[in-house]
C-alpha cells in the first residue's frame, strides 16, 4: 500500500461496506426556547449586559446580540462602523421610554401585551425599530378597535406610519360608516385639506348628496370664522346639480353664508342651470354631475333564460327565476329572491320602488299576468292582468303610468299598446304603433316613449317610433343603421342607446349577434355608432346606473353570458364589472333608487 492511502473498509457478505461507527444527528426542540429564557434571566438580573439604552430618564441594560437578532434597526446599529456600535451607552432620542421598555422586553420574551391607550405609541416605536411583526400585530389590534369616533384618527395615524393596510381598512370603515362619523369630534376637528379629501370620496356610504352638504355645514360651523376661507373649495366637492330643486332653493340658494361669496354663487348657478335646462345636461357634465356610488340605488336583474332553457328546476341556481341585486359601491352581486313562477320574455319596470313584472310566457302559454316585487320586504303582490297576453314585449314608465308595448300573443305579432294607471289600478289601450314589434327595445326619453327595432314576423327591424302621451300619437324617427331583433335599449344624458341584437330568421340558431352599439340624438334625429361591446350578443339587459349604462348578460349564440359591462359616455369606453352569479339572457334589468 502506498503511503497516504487509506485501508479499505471491511466488506461484508452482501458486498456492502460495513461502517465501524453509526452517525447520528441530535436536535433539541427546546434548545432555542431554553437559550432565550436564560438570556431573559440574565437581562432581568442585569448580568452580562454590554449596552445601556437611554430614553428620557430611563436606562435599560441589554445585550447587543439579542437586540440585533430581534431588530433590524439594532442589527444595523451594532454591526455597522458607526459610533453607537462601540458605545456602552446609546441615547435613543425622541423615543418613548415606556414603549421602548415594552419592546425590549418583547425582544427577549416574544410576548407583547397591547392596550388601547398605548398601542399607537408602541406601533410607532416598533416601526422605528423595524420590528415588522409587532407593527403588523398592532395594526390588527387597531383594526379591531375601529369605531365612528376614532376611525379618522386611526386613518391619519396609519398614513403617518406608512401602514398601508391599516390605512385602507380605516378608510373603508370611514366611508362605510360616514353618517355616524360626521357626528363625532374627530370629523369637525379635521384640517381643511383632510376634510376636502374625505368629502371628495366617491365611496362614502350616504343615501343622498344632501347628507354630504349637511356634513359640510357641520364642519364649517365648528369654526366658522376661520373656515369661511375654505368654504368655496369645499362646496365645490358637494355635487350640487344632483340635489333636488327643493333642497337647493330651501337650504343653499337662500343660505346667507353663500350670499357674498362669488365662487359659491357660481356653483349654485351651475346647479340651477342643470335643473332648468335638462336638454343641455350632456354639455354640463362635470365631476359634480357624477353621482356617488351609494346614491345611485340598486340594480336588479330578474329572470331570463339560461343553459336550462328557462330553468325547469325553478331555483336561483337555475337562473331564470332568480333575482340578483348589484351594489355599485362594492361591485358585487347578491341573490335576493325568486319569481313566483317560470316566466320568459317578460317586461319589468319600477313603480313606487317596486319591480312590476309584466306578461311573458311560461314555456306553454303566453301570459297576461302582472305582479309586483317589493325589494324592501322581499314579497310579491298580484296586480290586475293586461287585456292582451304578451311575450317579447317592452315596458316603460312615462309620467306615472306604465306602458306595455307590442310583443307576441302566441299567434301573431302585436302593435297594440296598453297603459297601467297605478291610481285607478286598471289597464287601458292607447294608440297602437305603426308596426308590429316583438323582442322590441323600449325606453323613455324627454317625455316620449321610444320603441326600437324588434321583429315583425317576417324580419328584424331597424325602424324606430316614439309615443307622445299628450297627443296619444306615435311618430316615426330616423331608423338605425342595422336591423336589430332582441335589442337592448337605455338612456344616458339625453341620448338613447341601442345595444347588441341580431338580424336573422328566428329559426336560424347561428344568427349573427351584434357587438355594435348605436346612439340616438333626439335633437338632430340621427344615429351614431359608439364603442362596441367586447362580445356580440342579443337579449342583454340594459339600465342606467349612476352616470353609466350597464349591459348585463345576453346570448352570444353558444353561451348564456354572465358578463357585465358599464359604458361611460364621457370616455366612450366599456368597462368590465363583477360578473353575474348566474349567466342569463333575456333578463330584465332595472334600478331602484334610494329613498331619501
Amino acid at each position: 500500500m502506498k503511503e497516504g492511502e487509506r485501508s479499505p473498509s471491511p466488506v461484508g457478505a452482501t458486498g456492502r461496506r460495513e461502517s465501524s461507527t453509526t452517525d447520528e444527528l441530535f436536535h433539541s426542540p427546546r434548545h432555542a426556547e431554553v437559550a432565550l429564557r436564560r438570556m431573559e434571566a440574565y437581562y432581568a438580573r442585569g448580568q452580562l449586559c454590554d449596552v445601556t439604552l437611554v430614553a428620557g430618564s430611563r436606562r435599560i441594560k441589554a445585550h447587543r446580540l439579542v437586540l440585533s437578532a430581534a431588530s433590524d434597526y439594532f442589527a444595523a446599529m451594532f454591526t455597522s462602523p458607526v459610533l453607537e456600535a462601540t458605545q456602552e451607552e446609546v441615547a435613543l432620542r425622541d423615543m418613548d421610554s415606556d414603549a421602548l421598555l415594552t419592546l425590549i422586553n418583547y425582544c427577549y420574551t416574544g410576548t407583547l401585551e397591547l392596550h388601547e391607550d398605548t398601542v399607537e405609541v408602541v406601533l410607532s416605536t416598533a416601526h422605528h425599530l423595524l420590528l415588522t411583526e409587532v407593527v403588523e400585530v398592532c395594526c390588527d389590534f387597531l383594526t379591531k378597535q375601529l369605531h365612528p369616533a376614532n376611525c379618522l384618527g386611526i386613518q391619519l395615524f396609519a398614513d403617518t406610519q406608512g401602514c398601508s393596510e391599516l390605512h385602507r381598512l380605516a378608510s373603508k370603515y370611514t366611508a362605510e360608516h360616514f353618517q355616524e362619523v360626521m357626528q363625532h369630534q374627530e370629523f369637525v376637528q379635521l384640517p381643511p385639506e383632510e376634510a376636502a379629501h374625505l368629502l371628495a370620496s366617491e365611496d362614502l356610504n350616504v343615501p343622498s348628496e344632501e347628507l354630504i352638504f349637511q356634513a359640510l355645514m357641520v364642519w364649517l360651523k365648528y369654526d366658522l370664522e376661520e373656515r369661511t376661507k375654505n368654504m368655496a373649495d369645499l362646496l365645490s366637492l358637494v355635487k350640487l346639480p344632483l340635489l333636488s330643486p327643493q333642497f337647493l332653493t330651501d337650504h343653499i340658494e337662500t343660505n346667507a353664508l353663500f350670499k357674498e361669496n362669488r365662487e359659491c354663487q357660481e356653483l349654485i348657478l351651475e346647479a340651477l342651470k342643470y335643473h332648468l335646462l335638462p336638454e343641455r345636461r350632456s354639455a354640463l357634465q362635470s365631476p359634480r354631475t357624477k353621482p356617488r356610488k351609494s346614491t345611485v340605488g340598486d340594480m336588479y336583474v330578474v329572470g331570463g333564460m339560461d343553459s336550462n332553457k328557462g330553468g325547469w328546476r325553478g331555483s336561483i341556481a337555475a337562473g331564470s327565476t332568480g333575482i340578483e341585486r348589484y351594489n355599485l359601491r362594492t361591485n358585487s352581486w347578491t341573490s335576493v329572491g325568486t319569481m313566483t313562477g317560470r316566466r320568459l320574455q317578460f317586461g319589468v319596470a319600477v313603480l313606487d320602488g317596486k319591480l312590476h313584472v309584466v306578461g311573458g310566457r311560461d314555456g306553454l302559454k303566453t301570459l297576461n299576468t302582472v305582479e309586483a316585487y317589493d325589494p324592501a320586504t322581499n314579497t310579491w303582490t298580484q296586480l290586475p292582468p293586461m287585456s292582451t297576453h304578451r311575450h317579447g314585449l317592452g315596458v316603460g314608465v312615462l309620467e306615472g303610468p306604465l306602458y306595455a308595448v307590442g310583443g307576441h300573443d302566441g299567434w301573431s305579432y302585436l302593435n297594440t299598446v296598453e297603459r297601467w294607471d297605478p291610481q285607478a289600478r286598471q289597464w287601458s289601450y292607447v294608440a297602437p304603433m305603426s308596426t308590429s314589434r316583438s323582442t322590441v327595445g323600449v325606453a323613455v326619453l324627454n317625455n316620449r316613449l321610444y320603441a326600437v327595432g324588434g321583429r315583425d314576423g317576417s324580419s328584424c327591424l331597424r325602424t324606430v317610433e316614439c309615443y307622445d302621451p299628450h297627443t296619444n300619437k306615435w311618430t316615426p324617427c330616423a331608423p338605425m343603421a342595422r336591423r336589430r331583433g332582441g335589442v337592448a335599449v337605455g338612456v344616458v344624458n339625453g341620448f338613447l342607446y341601442a345595444v347588441g341584437g341580431h338580424d336573422a330568421p328566428a329559426s336560424n340558431p347561428c344568427a349573427s349577434r351584434f357587438d355594435c352599439v348605436e346612439r340616438y340624438d333626439p335633437a338632430t334625429d340621427t344615429w351614431t355608432q359608439v364603442a362596441c361591446l367586447s362580445v356580440g350578443c342579443d337579449s342583454a339587459g340594459v339600465s342606467l346606473l349612476g352616470d353609466r349604462l350597464f349591459c348585463v348578460g345576453g346570448y352570444d349564440g353558444q353561451t348564456y353570458l354572465n358578463l357585465v359591462h358599464a359604458y361611460d359616455p364621457q370616455t366612450n369606453e366599456w368597462t368590465q364589472m363583477a360578473p353575474l352569479i348566474n349567466g342569463r339572457a333575456g333578463a330584465c334589468v332595472v334600478v331602484v333608487k334610494k329613498e331619501h
